[in-house]
């Protein structure tokens, strides 16, 4: 695995999604024609989706118990809330009502969900460090993972976690 040396540990690799997603953000508000919106529009949906299995399947359980559970169970919520959006986004056109503000919300979320993560102190990361959990092999079995999803196609839409959602 080739990409290892690039994240020093499972918390550098998270915070390069993070930015990854700042930039995509970035670009689809720049984005002038619906096919650019459109693709730029399904990157961060896919990217956020990798994102959000990797932290819920490896990264997350690794520290329940050892950090605060809080912290833990609003990251699940906030994750949550981001996909409803995602999948919404990805059923959509740029041409549709209100797809530039759902994408401009889920902006907005995921910009205070990253936040809560990356604050000094006492934000989800900086309680992560202070545990005996081995970061370096959590982020081997993330970006296993990682990758996994990124060769496998086509991803299914986000399932919630935590959020029941009402049957339409």
């Amino acid at each position: 695995m080739a990409k290892q040396q690039e994240y020093a540990d499972a918390i550098a690799l998270l915070k390069a999604d993070h930015r990854t997603v700042e930039t995509l953000f970035g670009q689809f508000e720049k984005a002038g024609d619906d096919s650019r919106k459109k693709a730029i529009a399904h990157k961060i949906c896919v990217e956020l989706k990798i994102h959000t299995m990797i932290e819920e399947e490896i990264f997350y359980p690794a520290f329940r118990g050892k950090i605060e559970d809080d912290t833990l169970d609003e990251a699940y919520v906030e994750h949550d809330g981001a996909k409803v959006l995602i999948n919404d986004i990805e059923a959509s056109a740029p041409d549709a009502p209100c797809f530039d503000a759902k994408v401009t919300v889920l902006s907005e979320e995921i910009r205070h969900h990253v936040h809560e993560e990356e604050a000094r102190g006492e934000g989800m990361f900086a309680q992560c460090r202070r545990t005996d959990v081995d970061l370096v092999a959590l982020r081997d079995r993330m970006l296993t993972r990682k990758e996994e999803l990124m060769s496998a196609g086509a991803l299914p839409p986000a399932r919630p976690s935590v959020v029941q959602l009402m049957p339409a």
